[in-house]
């Protein structure tokens, strides 16, 4: 069976591909990295399981994946023409007829599958992978068992039970070091220490948990007055320990950005719907649908920049692209803020720095395509070579003195 792409084609996909996955899975690396270092320090002050990191990490996936993929897209497509235009293959395909229009044929198939990914990820996933990310994060925060009893400190439980364990293993799984002190209703009090223990769960009462204790002692104290304590050793021992109640957690909605495609057109359009609320949802809405337009621009604005100065190698292009993707994407986030606020119409705030960017966007590829000799960010591109060789002569200026200085300096 024969391919359905022609050769050019099949070159241009492969040189595609290969820088934009990298750029993709460095940038959501990075993303998440950092991420990371703050819900390990979050999550080792709440006192929770490891384990919930990378829950947590994994919910937050969608959303820098949604960042992600413009950028990988922008810089796959650049990389890919640029190399094509240092290595003179695209004079050559330019000589032969090729005119860029019939060069971006690939990378516009590829930008409408990462589209329809964008969209699927921005308007459905993305909103509820954010209500799981905070919903685990408010149980962490509000007193789970496995989260409320610290290490090495006195949890204090339904105000009739003292606990403190020395030594977690495995997750909270094994215990080591217990010590409980219980009271009831009766004025007795027990005293008990134990070697080890682990948690278990109930069947009849999900309110309760079984600490099943190990090799322990305890010491009865009935509060009786003329009447000694009591004590008394046991091999295993379990105690039924109250969980805190925690109050459940809020309904996916509260925030606009949880709200997926078909809630926000509801919501965002119904006049029945409090001014906020409305504002806030057209604005979510707004927001969502700029980014995922914009991506349809960035085959054109990667070509702009990807094509250096004749006999020249200058890579401020792939700067220059990363500098107005992030600038735009952070003018988009305060514009859906105003307009969130009611102070700006979604409309204005959203759509009017687009269509200046996409001008901006057109007038540089057509200055690459149709003029002669013409290029984007030529007097940038002239400035930089003039500061690179500045700096080229004031170094090699710095390197003979420095030189001469060592040669003159005396010996020790």
């Amino acid at each position: 069976m024969s391919n359905p792409l022609p050769s050019i084609d099949r070159y241009i996909l492969r040189l595609t591909l290969i820088p934009m996955l990298g750029v993709f899975a460095l940038a959501a690396s990075l993303l998440l990295l950092e991420k990371m270092l703050r819900l390990f320090q979050f999550v080792g002050e709440e006192g929770g399981p490891i384990g919930v990191v990378f829950r947590m990490l994994a919910a937050l996936i969608p959303e820098y994946a949604s960042l992600a993929i413009p950028l990988g897209l922008l810089l796959g497509v650049l990389l890919a023409f640029r190399k094509l235009a240092t290595s003179s293959e695209l004079d050559v395909m330019r000589a032969v007829g090729m005119s860029y229009n019939r060069l971006l044929r690939t990378p516009y198939l590829i930008t409408a599958v990462l589209v329809a990914v964008n969209v699927a990820l921005v308007f459905y996933i993305q909103p509820k992978s954010r209500f799981y990310y905070e919903q685990m994060e408010y149980e962490l925060r509000s007193g789970a068992l496995g989260a409320s009893i610290k290490v090495g400190e006195f949890t204090t439980l339904k105000d009739r039970m003292a606990l403190r364990i020395e030594q977690s293993e495995d997750e909270g799984r094994q215990l080591k070091g217990i010590f409980a002190r219980v009271s009831n209703d009766k004025g007795q009090v027990l005293s008990i220490s134990a070697r080890e223990g682990a948690f278990l769960a109930t069947s009849d009462s999900p309110d309760t948990i079984i600490l099943r204790l190990s090799d322990g002692t305890i010491i009865q104290d009935t509060g009786a007055e003329g009447t000694s304590p009591r004590v008394l050793s046991f091999t295993r021992h379990d105690l039924p320990i109250d969980l805190p109640r925690i109050e459940e957690f809020r309904n996916r909605g509260d925030d606009e950005r949880e709200y997926i495609l078909p809630e926000l057109l509801r919501i965002g359009w119904n006049q029945n719907a409090p001014d906020d609320v409305r504002d806030a949802s057209q604005a979510s809405f707004n927001f969502r649908l700029v980014e995922v337009v914009m991506m349809l621009l960035m085959p054109l604005l990667a070509v702009a920049l990807a094509i250096p100065p004749k006999r020249s190698t200058s890579a401020l292009g792939v700067f220059v692209s990363i500098i107005m993707v992030v600038s735009y994407h952070k003018v988009n986030q305060y514009g859906e803020d105003i307009a969130a606020l009611g102070r700006v119409d979604p409309i204005l705030a959203l759509w009017g720095p687009f269509a200046l960017f996409a001008a901006l966007i057109l007038w540089m590829y057509y200055r690459v395509a149709y003029v002669p000799g013409g290029q984007a960010i030529g007097a940038l591109e002239a400035w930089f070579a003039k500061l690179t060789k500045r700096l080229r002569k004031l170094f090699k200026r710095r390197r003979p003195r420095q030189v001469a200085a060592m040669e003159t300096a005396p010996a020790e």
